[in-house]
């Protein structure tokens, strides 16, 4: 069924008052309806600099991405603020089908930056937002959404990376094997199939660094939350040390020599 989805998958943008209900419809039933944008608000978007796009199988809509145009005093960008996908349709590739729709239209529109945020745990994100996208980790922060009771966030901290990708720009790949002697600045081990978090050094002498997280938290946050705090306790500590001492966070590639383990790159 992916193949068949992918090969006949439209993307478009949406302009209709009606175009933007079935937004709204879909947002409700992806997450709710006290977290769905109103209608009003995306109507004004689309007039205003910014869009959303609809992902299409056979004229239904089975994924959206929506953007609004933002500006810190100094230059203007666009500010990625949600991403979903029917849950009938997800792990079919939609979403970076619709990141790159995204990138092309803000070029049309005369934008050269897009910002989002995401959880650093989240590796699925991850391994879209920078190995696949190319984009980079500009900022950590701290609890950004305060407290939220959703299935994804309830009971832990909301840290996100801000993610910057600067869409005229050519993109560099990285490889594991040429990474492989950079020092990990978190010492891990494997127990009962969990990837655990050890002694942590932030003193480490080198121009690119590796972070390494579980590839399966929130499998982490249901069996063991104590874990899942530790792990939250754990890189809160390292990229709050190290972003704000300008670094950022490259890529995200996965571990070939231990299971469950994902490395965040890290360079000056």
């Amino acid at each position: 069924m992916k193949q068949e989805v992918l090969s006949s998958l439209s993307i478009k943008n949406l302009q209709t008052v009606e175009e933007l209900e079935a937004v709204y419809q879909l947002e409700s039933l992806i997450w709710s309806v006290e977290d769905t944008v109103p209608v009003n608000h995306t109507v004004a978007t689309v007039k205003n600099g910014g869009f959303v796009l609809g992902a299409f199988f056979q004229e239904k809509l089975i994924g959206f991405q929506y953007s609004f145009p933002g500006f810190d005093g100094e230059k203007s960008y666009l500010c990625s603020h949600s991403l979903g996908i029917h849950p009938e349709y997800r792990a079919f590739g939609i979403g970076e089908r619709l990141k790159r729709a995204q990138k092309d239209t803000a070029i049309e529109k005369g934008y050269d930056l897009i910002t989002w945020t995401y959880d650093p745990l989240e590796t699925v994100n991850g391994n879209l937002n920078l190995h696949k996208l190319r984009a980079v980790g500009a900022k950590y922060i701290e609890n950004a959404y305060g407290e939220m009771a959703d299935n994804m966030n309830a009971g832990i901290s909301t840290d996100r990376f801000l993610i910057e990708w600067r869409i005229k720009e050519p993109a560099i790949q990285n490889s594991m094997e040429a990474l492989g002697h950079q020092p990990q600045v978190i010492s891990t081990i494997v127990e009962n199939g969990y990837l655990i978090p050890s002694e942590t050094d932030l003193n480490q002498i080198s121009s690119k660094l590796l972070v390494p997280v579980p590839g399966d938290f929130q499998k982490i946050k249901k069996d063991d939350f104590s874990l899942a705090l530790k792990w939250r306790e754990k890189t809160n500590e390292v990229f709050t040390h190290y972003l704000g001492a300008g670094w950022v966070v490259t890529d995200l590639i996965k571990d070939k020599t231990k299971e469950h383990q994902y490395f965040y790159l890290l360079e000056k």
